[in-house]
């Protein structure tokens, strides 16, 4: 896979406090430990973007659905993304 090599500043204390974290979290690197925040907070986002969409079709429907119905669906649809993204 090819990358791209991304620079940015921060703040010295800051980097600091990264560092301390990267120590006790065990990345074996800052950029290990960035990347992996990067890649929470872009499937955060993700997850946050279709749990607002499923919510805007709520009441979109002529068909009455009961409670429980939405409650297996919306489980349904959340194993589905997990599969599909990979996350555990």
């Amino acid at each position: 896979m090819a990358t791209d090599l991304v620079t940015f500043k921060l703040d010295e204390k800051f980097l600091q406090e990264v560092d301390a974290v990267v120590g006790r979290s065990g990345f074996s690197s800052r950029t290990d430990f960035i990347r992996a925040a990067l890649r929470d907070k872009v499937d955060e986002v993700k997850f946050k973007e279709i749990y607002e969409r499923l919510g805007k079709l709520k009441g979109a429907s002529k068909k009455k659905t009961t409670d429980e119905e939405i409650h297996r669906v919306r489980e349904k649809a959340l194993q589905n993304l997990i599969k599909k993204n990979g996350w555990d």
